[in-house]
């Protein structure tokens, strides 16, 4: 079969000669070993593992190794790169990742193609498995036991400089004309071409920027004048990449059709995302407000988020709400997160409590306690949270004691430092993978560990 679940025997004669401290695991990484050796963990690859590509193909690189490799680089923050030359080079990390020491560690790029493979809904449903597990009654004395919940949403930022209408007509300029340049070869001869108008924007931003830099008092006509110029090179882009994409769509019959019409939809993808920015641009020029502005050409899911925030009042990425499980609210309270519910766009905390109602109701969880801060409603939280024994929206009446009300206040604010702490420990500060379902498995990734070490922590 294609799909290579586990990698077999790792030991061999050579890690009899090791001293004894190399041959064990850190206390961390042997606690995270046995977590992560339950036989149901890679039960949701298989699951969603198409049945018509089991049978087609090289076999892929063994599933709990993948599994160990993305829960180190989670752990550690580093790039694909550093791992694969990290890993090789330990041998602690070899033995938690199940790699022998006569076993060649999986290339960067093949790590990076079987994360886009598996995609977030994977990922997601494997933390949910981890979750289930841990408490289960049949994990018996190790049973972690929900008695409160706290939620709150935060901004997970994409990989993108800050967006303007000249720098995003300049990224678009380019993009059609690089696709453009790959595509051409399957027109055949006389094909047309699409210039690349990238350097004729670039000048207009560069002079925009001296002229701002000067304080002359005239920066804003002149920018609104270059911005409309720059907005009549990128149509000039886009028509020309559309009769390059009518060429392909012509020829694309018999041998070679798909990749002509492959090359063709791409075409028209990015036109489609041009064309977006000329209507930006159209639209800044006349004075009108712009809705649901486009904020990369790379990136395109991605929204600008305005959450109050002096030091940065607008962020650019997705809207994630976490849930955090815990056992108790005492102060340190360190809990299990649910998968993120998020979508597109800056949506509120209305928008993301059902999909968070359907993880509790999934996993069977009813909180006692639940505290949520003061973007909450409390009409949408009893439709769409299982209904707790003490509710505390802060800002809200709440009709407990004063003691349970002040409990319940400081376990709330334990929400921001558990985002502070997976954005600084867990990378969930930044999303490298592009799009909205590459912004979902980075946060998956990210949650799965920090829920690996906390159930890591508490049985030590």
């Amino acid at each position: 079969m294609v799909l290579c679940l586990s990698g077999g025997q790792v030991e061999s004669l050579f890690d009899l000669g090791l001293p004894v401290q190399v041959a064990e695991l850190p206390a961390d990484l042997a606690a995270v070993d046995a977590l992560l050796c339950e036989p149901g963990v890679l039960a949701p690859i298989e699951a969603e593992w198409a049945d018509g590509a089991r049978w087609l193909g090289r076999p892929t690189v063994p599933m709990d190794r993948f599994v160990r490799l993305m829960i180190v680089k989670a752990r550690s923050g580093w790039g694909y790169e550093t791992l694969v030359r990290e890993v090789a080079d330990s041998l602690h990390l070899r033995r938690f990742c199940l790699i022998g020491l006569w076993d060649r560690v999986p290339d960067e790029s093949t790590v990076r193609k079987l994360v886009r493979r598996l995609g977030p809904e994977v990922i997601e449903d494997i933390c949910a498995q981890v979750i289930a597990e841990a408490t289960s009654p049949k994990a018996g004395a190790r049973r972690f036991v929900v008695r409160a919940a706290r939620i709150d949403s935060t901004v997970v930022e994409s990989d993108i400089r800050y967006p303007t209408d000249l720098g995003l007509a300049e990224d678009a300029s380019r993009a059609l004309a690089r696709e453009a340049n790959r595509a051409r070869g399957l027109a055949g001869a006389g094909a047309p071409c699409v210039t690349d108008r990238s350097r004729a924007i670039a000048g207009r931003l560069r002079r925009v920027n001296r002229s701002i830099a000067a304080r002359t008092g005239k920066s804003k006509q002149l920018a609104l004048r270059l911005t409309g110029e720059a907005g009549e090179l990128l149509h000039q882009s886009v028509r020309e990449a559309r009769r390059l994409a009518a060429r392909l769509r012509e020829r694309a019959r018999g041998r070679g059709a798909r990749a002509k019409q492959a090359a063709a939809d791409r075409l028209e993808q990015l036109c489609e995302l041009a064309e977006k920015v000329c209507a930006q641009i159209e639209l800044r020029l006349a004075g009108k407000p712009i809705t649901n502005r486009l904020v990369s050409i790379s990136d395109p899911d991605a929204r600008p988020i305005r959450k109050g925030k002096l030091r940065t009042p607008t962020e650019f990425g997705y809207v994630m709400q976490l849930t955090e499980l815990c056992e108790n609210t005492r102060r340190g309270a360190r809990g299990l997160i649910l998968p993120a519910s998020t979508g597109i766009g800056s949506l509120n905390e209305s928008h993301l409590l059902p999909a968070t109602g359907h993880r509790l109701r999934d996993l069977q969880l009813r909180p006692r306690e639940i505290a949520l801060d003061g973007g909450f409603q409390p009409g949408p939280v009893r439709e769409h949270l299982p209904e707790p024994a003490r509710l505390f929206i802060s800002g809200h009446h709440a009709p407990h004691g004063r003691k349970t009300n002040r409990r319940l206040a400081k376990f709330r604010v334990g929400a921001e430092g558990r985002i502070s702490h997976l954005k600084r420990r867990y990378g969930l500060d930044r999303s490298r993978l592009k799009g909205h379902a590459g912004a979902r498995t980075w946060a998956a990734w990210s949650i799965l560990a920090y829920n690996l070490d906390t159930l890591a922590l508490r049985a030590a």
